[in-house]
């Protein structure tokens, strides 16, 4: 057993009150809540739809400023965003913040450090392609929008709600027992192992207009997403151990189909 075993857990029984239960519920849906708005509005930012303030909009700003704000803008979010998964942060996490709650938030904490990165977002203007035929203009954009649908039906496949929180504050609510985690690979993930990556990073390339910003924000948010999911795997072999290493082997990381190496 761990040091964090023996002690004596301050918000044990805090946690198990009816009152906490209830409230837990309303804090899991409130940051659920936060998080709808915050991934519709990622869509209409990333493809300058209907939203007040795109990736191409905002406060004029000398260019090496603009960048120096989006690359420490998008670090805050990837600093956050990786830190607060790891399952060593999670044990040390959960000795202040009750375990229903943690991953709601965790999705809540993630949400607002985007929204800031919305916010704060510095255009750069400047054109690095334009498609100009209308019909092939169109085809990108809706290889764009089959992105963002690939993301939110990975979601789902796996557990959309325990993902974001939802799953555990209801569990806790009712008093059931959450289950022990279990190894699965339902549909999409037994041709990718990172369905949900693969359509942040179609979602994001795939732009009939690509700016300076845009790129920007691609190319360093698909940096990102290879090195949280080196850091993923690494927690899912700690996890599951052979079993995720066959998967490994059998199944290619991003490319469909493709054998992994």
């Amino acid at each position: 057993m761990t040091q964090i075993d023996h002690q004596v857990h301050p918000i044990g029984p805090v946690a198990g009150s009816r009152i906490f239960k209830f409230i837990a519920f309303l804090y899991g849906i409130a940051a659920y809540l936060v998080f709808f708005v915050t991934i519709l509005y990622a869509i209409g930012f990333v493809m300058g739809l209907v939203v007040p303030k795109t990736i191409d909009t905002g406060t004029d700003t000398p260019v090496a400023e603009a960048v120096i704000i989006n690359l420490l803008l998008m670090a805050l979010f990837a600093v956050q965003h990786s830190v607060m998964a790891r399952r060593q942060f999670k044990a040390w996490w959960t000795q202040y913040v009750p375990k229903p709650v943690e991953r709601s938030t965790y999705v809540l904490f993630a949400s607002l450090s985007l929204l800031l990165l919305f916010w704060q977002w510095r255009p750069l203007p400047a054109v690095i392609w334009d498609v100009a035929n209308p019909d092939l203009a169109v085809t990108i954009v809706t290889l764009s929008l089959v992105g963002w649908v690939l993301v939110f039906t990975s979601t789902f496949i796996i557990n959309h709600f325990e993902l974001f929180g939802l799953h555990q504050v209801t569990n806790h609510l009712v008093g059931k027992e959450a289950s022990p985690p279990r190894f699965k690979t339902p549909l999409l993930y037994k041709f990718v192992r990172h369905p949900i990556y693969l359509g942040f990073i179609i979602a994001f390339w795939a732009a009939p207009v690509m700016t300076a910003g845009h790129l920007l924000f691609a190319a360093v948010t698909t940096l990102y997403i290879f090195v949280g999911i080196a850091l993923e795997e690494h927690d899912l072999i700690d996890l599951f151990g052979d079993e995720y290493r066959q998967y490994k082997q059998r199944v290619s990381m991003l490319i469909p189909w493709r054998k992994s190496v």
